[in-house]
This record gives C-alpha cells, structure tokens and sequence, in this order.
C-alpha cells in the first residue's frame, strides 16, 4: 500500500468513527507522563504506554520499554464531596430549628441537579520492542471508570414532631466497569519515519457494576463495598492508529479505540456496548529538549454518570534537562461536554538513571477538589 493510500485510508476511518457515539467508557488517562501533560497522550506516546494510547507510537523510536503503571481520578462535581462530608457529621441528636435547617441545606446540596462523583483509574504491565521498522507490544491491564449520583433524594425530617431528633436520609446509586484485559499491538514506519501506523487486538473481560449506598444523616457513606457483585462477560476490541510526522519538529497523531463496538453483559439482564472513541492529538518540538502537545476527543463519549458526557481537550509541555536525566511537565485538561468541571491544572515529574525511569503526575481542581494522580516504574534501553 502507497504512502499516500494509506494516509487516505486512515481519513476514511477516522471520518467513519466521528459521527458515532460512544455508549459507556470516557478516555482514561493512563500514565504519568500523559497526566501530568494534560492528560495528552495521542501524538507524544513512543514508550510501551503507546499499547494503549496509539500503536502507531511504538514504530516512531526503536527501543525496548518494560513498565508498570497505576493511577486514578476522582471528579467532584458540583460540591458533592463537601455536601457528603457535611452528611457524615451531621449531629441527628441536635433537635433545634437551626440544625433542621442545616440538614436541608445538606439535602439541598446533595440533591442538586448535576452533583454527581466520577472515578476512573488503570493498572498494568506494558511492554514494547521492535525489529527494525517493525514494532511489538503487549500489556496486561486492568481500565476501570464508575460513578455515583442520587438515585432516592435526601429528605430532611423530624418524625416524631418539633423537637425531636432530624432524620436525614437517601440513596445513592454506584455504577461501574472494569475493561481486564490483554492487548497485543503491531506498528510499522516507513519514508524514514514519516508515517507509521499501528493496531491492538484486545481480549477483554468486561467486570459491570450495578449497586447502591444509603446516605444516612451522621454515618459515614461506604462507596468501595457497596458497588455489588460485577457481571462478568469476555469481548474482543480493536484500536486503530497513526502518527504522521512532516518534520523533525511536528507531529500529528489520530487514534481508533474499540472500533469494532466489543459489547458486555449487563447487570440485570441486558448488554453494555462500548462504541468508539476517536482522539487526535499533535506534538511540537520548537528545539530538542522541549515538547508541546495537545489532544482533543473527536466523539462525544458517555459515561455510567446519567447525563454527564465526555469530550476531553488536554493541554501539555515537557521540558527535560541533561539529557533526559529530569523531565519537568506542566498542562491542563477540560471536558468540554461538562459544565460542572473547569480546566484542571496538571504537572508531573520524570527522573532517568540509565536505563531506569521514574515518572509521577497528577493534578487537582482547585474549586470542585477533584483530584488526580499516576506513577510507573520502566526500563528503557
């Protein structure tokens, strides 16, 4: 196939991909160096992380790359955390009219439209190499999201009349699911590294949650063990992905997650099909040793949060210093489809000593405190 015909090739795809929407799982940020770049991963990834975020990546250098790497985020929207908070330490005992009133503050704020709480999070091993221009990988991997909303609305009530203790209390709902799986991935360059092009076939278990926690004035909310029994079911996924690079200094990325709609059980009955995700991303070198990047999702994805979407603009730089021996990153990140969450600052920080790197990033919203944060172990020769 022509360079030209496969450039054409990639466009058809992509322009297939953008009008579907995707029908459960956001883009999770996987890997420190991504997250403390604004979650930018499309264009920049060349490590074995690249299993994940564009095949294409691992055919751009030719390296062996062997780590481990977990990280999470949390997504407070709306005060949600601050209200539960609030709920926990809620005196039931405190029979004045100014603790009623405070306990349907409490109601109120936990029952506002759109306060809800996402999670996400990854964990694996990943392992790239390559034979010339042909390029390998493979991960073992667990990418898990969830989320939690109101399901019964808090009531703020005094039962036995004035002057009895307040009874605060209502439900929330928890959904989540767990993409296990085992990835191996196939990248080739060509015209000097110009155009590479790479592919992942996935095996996945799919691990779908369906529970509920009660939200009772004064009692502390347990979330971890209420998500219930996951639905296990096993699919196939296939990512797609390219990276063109007209000069030494810019490079253009494009990738094609789960394009083939893998589709799990649900709990309950019913099925969970995760349509495809399709991000873009570029990278800039205005010298060697600093790099700009940015991704946006081209889908608008859904999430197991009724109501809340994603569509993910990320923002990044790194600097490194002495060859690489430090790697100071900087970016910042907004889902453009959800109006209750700001851009969130990110940062990160990479330290090499011959062959072994050592990366963290992670980042905070400093008015809905939602958080983030990601570390790896690697080897790099």
């Amino acid at each position: 196939m022509s360079y030209h015909r496969s450039v054409r090739a990639v466009a058809i795809l992509v322009g297939l991909m953008i009008p579907a929407q995707a029908m459960a799982l956001e883009f999770v940020a996987v890997g420190p160096r991504a997250m403390g770049m604004g979650g930018a991963g499309v264009a920049v990834t060349t490590d074995a992380l690249a299993t994940y975020w564009n095949p294409a990546g691992l055919a751009m250098t030719q390296t062996v790359d062997i780590r481990i790497q977990g990280g999470g985020q949390v997504i407070d929207r709306f005060g949600l955390g601050d209200a539960v908070h609030d709920l926990e330490n809620f005196n039931t005992s405190d029979t004045s009219n100014a603790n009623r009133a405070r306990a349907q503050d409490i109601a109120d704020r936990i029952n506002r439209p759109g306060a809800t709480a996402s999670v996400n999070g990854s964990a694996g091993l990943y392992v790239k190499g390559h034979l010339s221009e042909h390029a390998f990988g493979f991960n073992v991997s667990d990418v898990a999201t969830g989320g939690g909303f109101v399901s019964s609305p808090l009531q703020a009530l005094q039962p036995g009349g004035p002057n009895t203790p307040v009874s605060l209390t209502g439900q929330m709902a928890l959904r989540g699911l767990e993409a296990r799986q085992v990835a191996f991935s196939y990248a080739y360059a060509f015209s000097d590294k110009t155009f590479s092009f790479g592919v992942t076939g996935k095996i996945i278990q799919g691990a779908a949650y369906n529970g509920s926690t009660t939200l009772t004035g004064g009692t502390d909310v347990s979330v971890t063990n209420n998500f219930g029994k996951p639905t296990l079911s096993t699919a196939f996924g296939i990512d797609v992905g390219a990276i063109y690079r007209p000069s030494s200094w810019l490079r253009f990325g494009v990738v094609a997650k789960d394009i083939n709609q893998p589709t799990f059980d649900a709990p309950g009955g019913g099925e969970l099909k995760l349509g495809p995700q399709v991000r873009g991303g570029l990278a800039v070198n205005p010298y060697s040793s600093l790099t700009l990047t940015a991704d946006v999702d081209a889908t608008s994805n859904k999430t197991l949060v009724p109501g809340v979407k994603s569509q993910v603009l990320s923002l990044g730089a790194e600097q490194t210093i002495f060859s690489e021996f430090m790697s100071f990153r900087l970016g910042a990140f907004k889902n453009m489809k959800d109006t209750g969450t700001p851009f969130t600052p990110t940062a990160g920080l990479g330290l090499r000593i011959f062959a072994l790197r050592v990366d963290v990033g992670g980042g905070y919203d400093f008015r809905e405190k939602g958080a983030l944060v990601s570390g790896s172990l690697s080897l790099t020769f």
